[in-house]
């Protein structure tokens, strides 16, 4: 849409829509059907998985893990892209699914660390949650945090 800018050394996935004044720094790496809403900013070398949404007016400091919704000043995680996921054909089992990985992840009192190899014991191995463990283990820049309420 108008205005937006991907800088230079970007790789950005199939499908994604970037509405009007997103902008993506140098060397950012988006993944396939990821949704930045207006005015989203995303600071360099950082990462989105796919099937992420952004809400607009956004500052992306941190990595984006796939299948999730980003929104709140700082960054954070506020749930799974349910309905970007349904329109995408996944079924209410592996929505479900994937919720309960990011239950584990953001709403219990675990560090990354810890929530990840909960997961990776705990859970069954599907092509999601693998992706999710390996998006956590591979970031560079951190994960964004949950919301947390003061």
């Amino acid at each position: 849409m108008a205005y937006c800018h991907i800088a230079h050394d970007c790789v950005v996935g199939d499908n994604c829509i970037f509405s009007n004044n997103s902008t993506l720094a140098g060397h950012v790496s988006v993944g396939n059907h990821v949704i930045l809403a207006g005015m989203t900013a995303v600071h360099q070398f950082c990462t989105i998985g796919q099937h992420a949404f952004i809400t607009g007016g956004s500052l992306v400091r941190k990595d984006v893990p796939p299948f999730v919704k980003g929104a709140r000043e700082p960054m954070s995680y506020v749930g799974i892209n349910s309905i970007g996921l349904r329109r995408r054909g996944f079924t209410s089992e592996k929505i479900r699914e994937i919720q309960n990985i990011y239950r584990i992840l953001y709403q219990k009192s675990f560090n990354n660390t810890q929530a990840a190899r909960l997961i990776e014991a705990e859970m069954e191995a599907t092509n999601e949650r693998d992706e999710i463990l390996q998006f956590i283990k591979n970031s560079k820049r951190g994960i964004m945090k949950g919301y947390f309420s003061n």
